[in-house]
């Protein structure tokens, strides 16, 4: 049912936990399910996430599709970031099951809140709304193509 990698990532989920000096936090939820994502992003004067973690209450495909969210953009440029897709976390974690797809929407969802939620912090209001005219932050039930 669930890949090596997924059972990996839920079993050792990579930057868990709540970072106290982030300078950007988005969290999402599906209420269909329960799950709840929370991000927490550090990100550097020249725009570089030098520092990511995730707290998520949820299931296992929703634990493995945070870590591995984190896991792509940590180190990069946020808006580089930015283009994080809910089909990139499926295939990086080669695949999840097909009910548990909307997971990789969240872990998406939460990355692209967290970055909004950094860009009105440094007063980047035009930088914030464009992602929240790109982002519907609702319930989805299948990868969406980018």
């Amino acid at each position: 049912m669930y890949t090596e990698k997924v059972m990996d990532h839920f079993s050792n989920p990579r930057n868990m936990g709540e970072l106290d000096d982030a300078n950007g936090v988005g969290m999402v939820g599906n209420a269909k399910c329960g799950d709840i994502m929370k991000i927490f992003l550090k990100v550097s004067d020249d725009g570089i996430i030098e520092d990511i973690s995730f707290k998520t209450f949820g299931c296992g495909a929703a634990v493995a599709t945070s870590s591995m969210a984190t896991e792509l953009i940590k180190g990069k440029h946020i808006e580089e970031a930015l283009k994080l897709s809910n089909a990139a976390v499926v295939e990086a974690l080669e695949g999840l099951p097909p009910a548990k797809l909307h997971c990789s929407v969240l872990a998406e969802e939460a990355v692209h809140a967290a970055i909004k939620d950094y860009y009105e912090r440094m007063g980047m209001h035009e930088k914030a709304e464009e992602i929240a005219e790109n982002e519907h932050f609702e319930e989805h039930e299948a990868p969406r193509e980018h």
